[in-house]
């Protein structure tokens, strides 16, 4: 019973791929571009690419659950090739945006909810985890922090519980190998809520220096972010970050410790592993 595991470049697809071969299953790896994957001796690699509905059959073959990353371009192929292969369970690693009051027309949600619904609409057993922001979003601030420059923020006392991608991996495992229970769909926090000016307080704290903090103006941000992404997808980032100041701390949901009886590590746990990548250039 192989498991597939897609996306397999990206930090908690790794992870996953890692604790199951570590548990002696067997895996397979799917990327788009599967030479550029880097794996446990002994772990199979495919390619998977959803533009390319020709590379299903192989990266299915044998397979009875997928751990999958959200991409609506060739879902419902994916989900037929699927279910003729006999896949019977899928781990969507979805978004908690998909809760939104507005998430169908949301830029940032809908990408997950398309999935999200796709899926629904199948044979498949689903278990959809729906984490809030990563820990890992916070390398966004390294480049600032490297040089030693202020990190402009439009809302830098946003509530947000970031949550570690290794506790995102370890409830994917469990939902792989039976230890979370049926097919479901889990919210994923941090076990404590930071504003960003605390998180770049803890992060100061792993560096050894002092991060400077300066609020600018939404359209300075909506100009910055817009280097990055689309305006819609700024603008959508900006609204929930605007909410999360207004609102006060964040609500903590399901973390390892409520799921799987173990502590959830710390926003503080994710900056000490960190640290190296903040040192930069000053």
């Amino acid at each position: 019973m192989t498991i597939l595991v897609t996306g397999a470049r990206g930090r908690v697809a790794r992870s996953v791929v890692h604790q199951l071969h570590g548990a002696g299953l067997p895996v397979r790896a799917a990327s788009a571009r599967p030479a550029e994957l880097t794996v446990p001796a002994g772990v199979e690699t495919a390619e998977l690419a959803l533009d390319r509905p020709e590379t299903f059959e192989a990266a299915l073959r044998g397979v009875r659950q997928v751990f999958l990353y959200p991409e609506p371009a060739g879902i419902h192929e994916l989900i037929a090739a699927g279910e003729a292969a006999g896949v019977e369970h899928v781990v969507l690693l979805s978004s908690s945006s998909v809760l939104g009051p507005d998430a169908e027309h949301d830029p940032l949600a809908s990408h997950s909810l398309r999935v999200e619904r796709a899926l629904a609409a199948s044979s498949l057993a689903c278990t959809f985890l729906r984490p809030d922001a990563f820990a890992s979003n916070a390398l966004g601030w390294a480049w600032f922090v490297g040089r030693a420059q202020p990190v402009q923020l439009a809302y830098p006392e946003a509530h947000i519980a970031p949550i570690h991608p290794e506790d995102i991996a370890d409830v994917a495992t469990a939902a792989l190998t039976g230890k979370l229970a049926g097919p479901r769909a889990v919210t994923l926090t941090g076990a404590e809520s930071l504003t960003f000016r605390e998180q770049l307080a803890i992060v100061a704290e792993a560096v050894g220096r002092e991060i400077p903090v300066q609020r600018i103006t939404r359209a300075e941000a909506e100009r910055q972010l817009g280097g990055f992404m689309p305006a819609p997808m700024a603008g959508s980032l900006l609204d929930l970050w605007q909410a999360a100041e207004q609102h006060g701390p964040a609500t903590v949901a399901d973390t390892t410790d409520t799921l799987l009886g173990r502590p959830a590590r710390s926003f503080r746990q994710w900056a000490a592993e960190n640290a190296a990548a903040f040192a930069g250039q000053h």
